[in-house]
């Protein structure tokens, strides 16, 4: 058996299609197939069902994935302990933060970081979703909900505030009862600045819908509507000003997350540290009290 067509079975396990394993892996979907019947014909076992939509695991191929998972959080934890040895700030540290907060608010206050730290590389990645610490897809992620996951260590770093933005063109000559709001689309509607956007709206209408904040920034300064946005992305915003609302909407926690293997290489010490020292000089616009 050749162990590299595990990681390509791993993988399509999880995915059940070729496009994605491929896209995850950076490889041609060809060569995702060709690597799985591989593994198949040296076990001498079938391990998935070709379906016209994608692969489905057979019986005995959910056995395999369930040992082939425990062979890779082995090989895991083998390279965070590798990647946790090094004495010297250098190297590359991939950090998750959630695309507006990674492209609006980190990415433009990482001057510093780069004259301090020259020989680190720092990888931004702008995900909505949960990225896995374990499985090496980040070594550092900042989520905005306390996490449960294992084996990680976290810390509060700090509260995102929001509040009521608009552009003055839709202010002008308008009564606050004519406002027109902007807001998430049904798949974010639950998310609790969208919630308290509706009690404020109080039945006027949402003239504009999306699933993501930039553009409902952009929908604002456009003078579509009202909108609620995190402080750090409204107040220095010149084509924005802040309304006045009461009650405010509640903050959205900032936790940064660490794998406990990774907790103390010197370039992911030295991210983390700068990362808290930003934040703690950021909070009052983050929080809207600057």
């Amino acid at each position: 058996m050749d162990w590299g067509d595990l990681r390509f079975f791993v993988e399509l396990a999880r995915s059940g299609s070729l496009s994605a394993t491929a896209r995850r892996l950076k490889v041609d979907h060809t060569t995702v197939a060709r690597r799985v019947a591989a593994l198949e014909d040296s076990l001498g076992v079938r391990l998935f069902d070709r379906l016209p939509r994608g692969y489905a695991l057979t019986t005995e191929g959910e056995e395999v994935a369930a040992l082939a998972g425990r062979l890779e959080e082995g090989a895991f934890a083998i390279e965070r302990f590798a990647r946790g040895q090094s004495a010297e700030p250098a190297g590359t540290v991939r950090l998750s933060a959630p695309p507006v907060f990674a492209s609006a608010f980190l990415a433009p206050n990482l001057g510093p970081f780069r004259t301090r730290f020259p020989q680190v590389v720092l990888e931004l990645i702008g995900d909505s979703r949960a990225v896995s610490l374990t499985r090496r897809e980040a070594d550092l992620a900042i989520r905005l909900k306390r996490p449960e996951d294992d084996g990680l260590v976290s810390r509060r770093v700090g509260t995102m505030g929001y509040g009521l933005y608009a552009a003055p063109a839709h202010l002008e000559g308008r009564a606050e009862a004519d406002w027109e709001f902007v807001g998430y689309d049904e798949s974010l509607d639950h998310v609790p600045q969208q919630r308290w956007l509706r009690g404020v709206a109080a039945g006027r209408p949402f003239v504009f819908r999306a699933n993501d904040l930039g553009s409902l920034a952009s929908a604002a300064r456009a003078g579509l509507g009202v909108a609620a946005l995190p402080h750090f992305l409204g107040i220095p915003d010149p084509g924005l000003v802040r309304l006045p609302s009461d009650p405010a909407p509640e903050g959205r926690e900032l936790w940064l997350l660490v794998h406990g293997d990774l907790r103390r290489a010197a370039r992911v010490r030295a991210t983390m540290d700068f990362l808290i020292a930003l934040l703690t000089e950021k909070k009052g616009l983050l929080e809207g009290t600057a």
